[in-house]
């Protein structure tokens, strides 16, 4: 499984020829992001805000892949059931045997039944800056008990990219123990049955 990060909460996973975009942003809804154009087969949004679900980004192809199994859990955007921000979907790809989890804007920590769903994830990509999702404390403590082996951290504050209001990186790192936190040099990686337990802190391209 080949993992791209756009910045933000947006993702492409490939696998067998066949390509999906996950949260893809507008243009200019994110700080320090470039626009988005990219080809794929399918495009899931995991709610209706401009920052996770412009699906004008992606031209809609036919590889002939395999379509990845998704499976769907209902979740809130807020702690107050969606009376805030409403809804938020969270998504399960199996991606080739791989079980990865993109948790979208997810603003509340998980019931026990969700996280039992999600254990063991291969991957989990995971919201950790805060105010509009779950903080860091929670993400790390939400991490802890879904055990994945591979953690892709989004939607926070970096170098130049990402809402003012969201907290950095650093402030989720400190506080997961356990963990190699790898930090790549391009926004991509490959993913097998062989890739260790890590933190992948992929390059965001943000604008220079």
């Amino acid at each position: 499984m080949k993992l791209t990060w756009y910045g933000h909460s947006c993702f492409t996973i490939e696998d067998g020829g066949y390509r999906a975009v996950l949260d893809p942003f507008a243009p200019g809804s994110v700080p320090g992001l470039p626009d988005i154009h990219v080809e794929a087969d399918a495009v899931f949004c995991s709610h209706g805000h401009s920052d996770h679900n412009y699906t004008a980004a992606v031209k809609i192809k036919q590889s002939g892949g395999k379509p990845f199994g998704v499976t769907e859990l209902q979740t809130y955007h807020d702690d107050q059931k969606g009376a805030l921000r409403g809804r938020n979907t969270v998504r399960i790809f199996d991606v080739g045997g791989l079980k990865a989890v993109h948790l979208g804007d997810l603003g509340h920590f998980l019931p026990d039944d969700d996280i039992k769903v999600l254990s063991r994830a291969d991957v989990l990509m995971i919201p950790v800056g805060g105010h509009y999702t779950i903080g860091s404390a929670d993400a790390a403590r939400l991490t802890k008990a879904i055990k994945p082996r591979v953690v892709v951290p989004m939607h926070y504050h970096g170098d130049g990219f990402g809402f003012a209001v969201l907290s950095p990186l650093s402030d989720f790192t400190s506080k997961l123990r356990g963990y190699d936190i790898i930090e790549y040099e391009t926004n991509t990686m490959d993913i097998d049955a062989g890739t260790p337990p890590q933190v992948a802190v992929l390059r965001c391209p943000a604008k220079r």
